[in-house]
């Protein structure tokens, strides 16, 4: 695909930008036939000069050019990214040519953002406008209910905050879910702007943001280091049932949500807070996920393939529609257990131990 948009097998190429790509960014390049002519390679008619063209220059050359000063925080989609993020990256670097001149100042690096964002109401799931402040100062995000109002709605410490793309989700193809801790337990909130280029906007200043709190925290840590620790999208998201600590109430059905070691369970995908969390910590220390569920288990539930994760203090029982989606639960929770743990995340299990 585009650049970092990588796919292996690019069907179609920009025979104006000498790029070659895969159909999915051909129908964002379309979009401004100014900068980019886009053919396909096997039904399209290639002129002498146009082959010339592409066999001069290529993905690595105009890498060099388009590319050559990225920000370290700014996210590069992958073609599993959404819409939104795929097109904005693309024309940040053909169409504003954010990228190609290392003296660029980014409006990502000024410290503050201020704005309006629309967001879903807690209760009554309506979107109203709400005034947005992000400080890299304070290493806060706030959000004000009237636009003049002296206090805040709420304070959001940075380096709480994950945020992820969810248009299908949320229901706009804008749609940005912001997750954060309060009092110890996940809070979300889901927002949106009509223009795709302030969306993506408010998602990179978050992770300048972010980025310049964690250099301050860990002075010695490197790029490559940090970077993993800014936003990251959910491992895996869907419907499972469970059933309670005693294992005997009925399974009921209920959305999760996967964010690396933290597995979260909702009654709506939208619901502000989680019911319940469970840490998933590493196997040598008592943690594992496996497929079925204990002996004697009455499953009265209506999906029949199960779950069991153990925990040092209890287990819990899930089961899941289909087989393929048990599989693939099990795996993403294998992935995760079998993963060694930093010093945050010992933090952040006896938090969880100290919650339960």
């Amino acid at each position: 695909m585009d650049g970092w948009i990588v796919n292996k097998d690019p069907t179609w190429g920009s025979c104006s930008l000498g790029v070659f790509i895969c159909l999915a960014c051909s129908g964002i390049h379309r979009n401004f036939p100014d900068i980019s002519k886009v053919k396909s390679l096997s039904l399209s008619h290639w002129e002498d000069h146009e082959v010339q063209f592409m066999a001069e220059n290529g993905n690595e050359l105009m890498k060099s050019k388009y590319e050559a000063a990225v920000p370290v925080y700014y996210y590069k989609p992958t073609h599993k990214d959404c819409q939104v993020l795929r097109e904005q990256w693309i024309r940040a670097k053909y169409e504003r040519k954010e990228f190609s001149n290392p003296g660029n100042s980014f409006t990502y690096e000024e410290g503050m953002r201020d704005g309006v964002l629309m967001k879903r109401g807690r209760d009554n799931g309506q979107f109203l406008s709400r005034r947005f402040v992000l400080s890299e100062r304070e290493g806060t995000l706030k959000y004000f209910t009237k636009y003049d109002a002296k206090e805040p709605k709420a304070v959001i410490k940075v380096d709480t905050i994950n945020a992820t793309f969810q248009p299908e989700k949320i229901g706009n193809p804008n749609g940005l879910q912001i997750t954060y801790l309060k009092d110890y337990s996940t809070r979300n909130i889901f927002i949106y702007h009509d223009s795709g280029k302030e969306i993506v906007d408010w998602f990179n200043s978050i992770r300048a943001v972010q980025l310049h709190y964690l250099k301050v925290a860990f002075p010695g840590a490197t790029d490559a280091e940090l970077i993993p620790k800014l936003t990251r999208n959910f491992l895996k998201e869907g419907y499972m049932e469970k059933t309670g600590p005693r294992q005997t109430e009925g399974f009921k059905k209920r959305w999760f949500t996967l964010d690396h070691r933290r597995l979260m369970y909702f009654k709506d995908p939208l619901d502000a807070f989680a019911k319940g969390e469970v840490f998933l910590g590493n196997r040598d220390h008592g943690y594992n996920a496996s497929p079925g569920l204990p002996a004697g288990t009455h499953c009265n539930g209506t999906w029949q393939h199960g779950i069991t994760i153990e925990t040092p203090d209890r287990c819990f029982l899930f089961t899941c529609e289909t087989e393929s989606d048990q599989q693939d639960w099990l795996k993403h929770f294998n992935d995760v257990v079998s993963a060694p743990m930093s010093p945050q995340e010992y933090t952040m299990e006896a938090l969880f131990k100290h919650r339960h």
